[in-house]
């Protein structure tokens, strides 16, 4: 999986990849590289970060997503937590929904996976990118983690989530 970060705070690409033409060359640039799954995101996850609107993640997500499908049929990861977000990315040519809150923030984000068929990846973050370094405390920390992704596993084939859809 390549990581293209649409953002101008990210903390792996110093926001290089703001502008559509950018981050879909550097996208080519992954798969000629040997990924297989391009994941985009156009809201920073790094600590200590402040949220952005919908309209702002989708101005930066939706014209990489759109120019990156023109040009390849690599699959496309689209990393937000918003619904509708996720709703217009599968629109414009994403297959994955890649949600840092494991489906926990947007109450509408389960809808958008079932209606989709779209796969889906979870993950496991304590608190929000704002404070999740304020004091994280863990007594197992892979323990705990690993019982949480389980749980949101079980949750989403509970809803009618095929399991093959689904990675942690």
């Amino acid at each position: 999986m390549g990581i293209v970060n649409t953002t101008p705070d990210s903390f792996s690409d110093g926001g290089q990849f703001v502008a559509p033409e950018p981050a879909v060359s550097h996208a080519l640039r992954l798969i000629d590289a040997g990924a297989d799954i391009i994941d985009i995101g156009g809201q920073s996850t790094r600590p200590g970060s402040d949220p952005v609107t919908i309209d702002v993640e989708l101005v930066r997500l939706l014209p990489a997503i759109e120019g990156l499908r023109k040009r390849s049929d690599v699959l496309i990861s689209i990393d937000t937590s918003k619904a509708e977000v996720a709703r217009r990315a599968v629109a414009a040519g994403a297959q994955i929904i890649n949600d840092v809150t494991a489906l926990s923030e947007d109450s509408e984000m389960l809808d958008v996976v079932k209606q989709s068929d779209v796969a889906v990846i979870v993950m496991h973050m304590l608190g929000t990118p704002k404070t999740m370094q304020d004091t994280p405390t863990y007594v197992d920390v892979v323990s705990e983690v690993r019982t949480f992704l389980q749980e949101r596993a079980a949750w989403l084939t509970a809803q009618g989530v095929a399991c093959e859809r689904i990675a942690v």
